[in-house]
């Protein structure tokens, strides 16, 4: 996919203003932590100014399921919910908020029936905090885990596929898999992997950080167990704010990391009584959603994955190396390989982002594997083709 010649004039500079960047920075890396829109910023600070009028009222009363039997409305968490689970095609009842994809991770994981014995398999791809968990849940119950050695470069998602599948072992129960690799930034074939998974009796938990806003999803379609998303990376929503949606037969059991006044009474009333917290962000989600409406949903990700096939030309271009990742499996993120004579470790990594932020005023994520620096680079809609070049220019000057 490339470019089409009119899209830099709608995307791009025409509308970085809609975002609190500052000016002065090149901003390429907003899969990390994702940048909030002005105007849905705003929309939480009036939430927070409505809360602060009357706290126990919108708290106690108003806000989950746990509240005041004489407030006729439904429950605020809940009407924020609808348009969420519109979004990725699911019931509302089968969804809830949590503050980021580890934590609800951290919810099935430690949730998870593991005997002594049992192995959870993990991928080498996996965002490593999430993997961290496994492990932790795994140990109090005498399970292990496993972490299956991924091809990298990819040359197709059916490698994917059969690599994983090729792993599942006797003893394994549980599968935890990126929906798009943290590093890598790889799109996995999420359908494909769970049919092996159900066919060896393996239950299957997605982290899907990066997916809400660069793919358009239907979550309840992919055969999974259990989804866990962000909503404030791609989806625009504000930190921290992601969901956790469970098959409705695997939301027995499933707890929060925080007990507190919902325990035993089920699955929504579980996760959303969890003591007092910032909900804003949660019931700022539907704003996010709506302004990626009104820019153009389609346009937006059409835009995305051509910008960031189109950094894979310039980048490989200005440095001489190659993108072997198939167009499939590339959303709104791309990998590029840096020139080898910048270096090949975790350090030579660390000390060129530093440079690029430091004394070029470029955020991107670099990264060190298979004994190469990598960049990952965003491809945002308030990026354009010449802020690529910039980023090509100034790690060249240093290769």
């Amino acid at each position: 996919m490339t470019l089409q010649k009119d899209a830099p004039a709608r995307f791009g500079r025409a509308v970085r203003d809609l975002w609190p960047l500052d000016p002065a920075m090149l901003y390429l890396n907003h899969g990390t932590v994702g940048v909030t829109p002005r105007r849905v910023l705003e929309t939480q600070q009036h939430l927070r100014d409505e809360i602060e009028r009357e706290p126990a009222r919108f708290l106690l009363r108003e806000l989950s399921m746990g509240q005041s039997p004489a407030r006729k409305e439904p429950p605020r968490l809940r009407v924020a919910m609808r348009p969420v689970a519109e979004f990725i095609r699911a019931r509302p009842e089968d969804v809830v908020f949590v503050e980021n994809a580890t934590t609800g991770a951290n919810a099935v994981l430690h949730s998870f029936p593991f005997e002594r014995g049992d192995e959870c398999l993990v991928t080498e791809l996996n965002y490593g905090a999430v993997t961290h968990a496994a492990r932790h849940a795994a140990e109090l119950r005498g399970a292990t885990v496993r972490s299956i050695e991924m091809p990298y470069p990819v040359g197709d998602p059916a490698t994917c596929v059969e690599t994983i599948a090729a792993a599942i072992g006797p003893r394994t129960r549980l599968l935890v898999v990126d929906h798009i690799t943290s590093e890598t930034a790889l799109v996995m074939p999420i359908r494909a992997i769970a049919e092996r998974c159900r066919a060896r009796g393996v239950a299957m938990l997605v982290d899907a950080a990066h997916a809400p806003g660069q793919l358009d999803l239907d979550v309840p379609s992919l055969g999974v167990d259990w989804y866990v998303a962000n909503l404030h990376k791609w989806a625009c929503a504000p930190r921290s704010c992601a969901f956790l949606w469970a098959r409705a037969d695997r939301q027995a059991g499933l707890h929060p990391s925080v007990i507190s006044w919902g325990y035993g009474k089920g699955f929504l009333e579980e996760f959303e009584m969890v003591g007092t917290r910032d909900n804003t962000s949660y019931l700022a989600a539907p704003a996010g959603l709506e302004f990626m409406r009104d820019l153009g949903l389609d346009e937006m990700r059409r835009y995305q994955h051509a910008l960031a096939m189109e950094t894979g030309r310039i980048l490989t271009r200005r440095w001489g190396t190659t993108v072997e990742t198939p167009e499939s499996m590339i959303a709104a993120m791309i990998t590029v390989p840096a020139p080898s004579s910048i270096g090949s470790t975790r350090e030579d990594a660390q000390r060129l982002r530093d440079a690029l932020l430091f004394e070029d005023r470029i955020e991107v994520q670099v990264h060190a594997i298979r004994g190469r620096v990598w960049l990952r680079i965003s491809a945002q809609v308030y990026i354009e083709p010449a802020d690529i070049e910039r980023l090509g220019e100034a790690v060249a000057k240093r290769a």
